[in-house]
């Protein structure tokens, strides 16, 4: 029954934003409270334009999402993330990045090559960064991104508003998913080090072992000196794994080994290598995965520490927190192996975990589980509206640059993903949604 509640919830906020209020004559217009303006710290996935300077922005891209606004085309490709909607359904001011800028190269693309000049906007308050973490200033994408984290971003707003908070902002934060990311690219490529090191080191004693018993009778005495000497001498001339397989297999042979024999031998230590080596790297990854779950815990604990000492204590009264999506269900997610997949989901189940209970119950703080109903639009996609969970919308590598003109078919409107891991507009739109039913039931509507 899950999925019909969560598709009623959203009615019902859809209704009531409609109404424009919570009362209960049908004319009353009036919102239980009157917020003055709207406050967000985060991540990409809050992030209006940080980033759309340069070439990005003369692309038409900057938020990731598909950019742009095409609603002259269809109604759902409004280029707007949830913030800007929620902003607007609320009839608040609409939200602007409050730092821009873009510092950094990317060796792989050099057309995003930047050095756009940092520029701090003092009316301006949305301070979401692509990239962002929760704590740690080296974020997702770093150098190519500026990064700021969230305890960074509310330090610089209270700085720019006097250390405090007035109370009837409405102040929205959710991070955390660049700092599963990152770590997955962290265990990753050391994962994939610890792998190479492992069959380079394998290999050679697998090809030796493999090839001393083909040798003629007579020469066994000296084969695996022999053979050992001709590994040896193409690894120190900077032969690679097909070199010095050639060159042992040509000592063995002139020792008395059948070619056809000898190069079997050869292919079966480059196959038992590799095996050696995938299963140092899944070691390696098992070894890691209760590190990055506790990391993961702290980061949660953390962002729950800043609510409460650097927002509500300082002076918010109205707080929505937005705990961390099902990433092991978005494209990228899925790209991994069942392991890396249980990994992921038990370090958002952790990070979201001590979120909840560090903020503890604080009527000022609003938690919004984002998490549930992101895993059931997975499972029963058509009851929201949504026609493809599993395919991004962009063909561009990040939805950054993802526009009109770079879409994967001809109505991916009603799709859930811009990328790997970025929610389209309509996406973005369930989203508020959600978050304003929450509101509702909280009395904030």
């Amino acid at each position: 029954m899950r999925q019909t509640k969560f598709a009623l919830a959203l009615l019902t906020a859809a209704v009531l934003t409609a109404c424009g209020g919570t009362g209960s004559s049908g004319g009353d217009q009036t919102h239980a409270v009157k917020f003055n303006q709207q406050v967000t710290f985060g991540d990409s996935l809050s992030d209006i334009g940080t980033y759309a300077v340069g070439a990005i922005a003369a692309a038409g891209g900057g938020k990731f999402t598909i950019n742009g606004n095409n609603t002259s085309a269809n109604a759902a490709y409004t280029g707007l993330n949830w913030t800007e909607v929620l902003a607007a359904e609320l009839k608040l001011p609409a939200p602007c990045a409050a730092q821009t800028g873009l510092q950094g190269a990317d060796n792989a693309n050099p057309a995003l090559d930047f050095n756009v000049p940092i520029v701090n906007r003092a009316n301006c308050f949305n301070y979401a960064q692509g990239g962002a973490r929760v704590t740690d200033p080296v974020g997702a994408g770093y150098p190519v991104q500026m990064t700021l984290p969230v305890v960074t971003q509310v330090q610089n707003h209270l700085t720019k508003t006097g250390g405090k908070f007035s109370g009837t902002e409405l102040v929205t934060i959710m991070a955390g998913g660049n700092d599963v990311l990152v770590q997955l690219g962290q265990l990753s490529a050391n994962a994939t080090a610890a792998g190479t090191r492992a069959g380079q080191t394998a290999f050679p004693t697998l090809l030796i072992g493999g090839l001393v018993p083909l040798v003629a009778p007579a020469n066994q005495p000296t084969a695996q000196q022999t053979i050992g000497l001709a590994v040896q001498n193409a690894a120190l001339a900077g032969g690679n794994q097909n070199a010095i397989a050639g060159a042992a297999v040509m000592a063995a042979i002139n020792l008395g080994a059948s070619p056809t024999a000898a190069q079997t031998a050869a292919a079966k230590a480059g196959t038992d290598a590799q095996a050696a080596g995938a299963k140092a790297g899944a070691d390696y990854a098992a070894q890691q995965g209760p590190l990055m779950v506790a990391a993961m815990g702290k980061a949660g604990a953390e962002l729950a520490g800043i609510v409460k000492t650097q927002l509500v204590a300082k002076g918010a009264n109205y707080v929505i927190v937005n705990n961390l999506p099902d990433v092991a269900n978005t494209p990228s997610g899925k790209k991994q192996s069942p392991e890396i997949q249980n990994l992921i989901k038990t370090m958002v189940d952790t990070f979201n975990s001590q979120l909840k209970t560090n903020l503890g119950e604080d009527p000022r703080i609003m938690y919004v589980d984002l998490f549930s109903v992101s895993r059931d639009q997975v499972s029963n996609p058509a009851i929201y509206g949504l026609t493809n969970t599993t395919v991004p919308a962009c063909t561009s590598e990040s939805s950054l640059t993802c526009t009109s003109k770079t879409l994967s078919g001809p109505d991916v409107s009603h799709y859930m993903f811009a990328d790997d891991v970025h929610p389209t507009p309509y996406e973005n739109w369930l989203v508020a949604r959600y978050v304003l039913k929450d509101m509702a039931v909280k009395g904030w509507l």
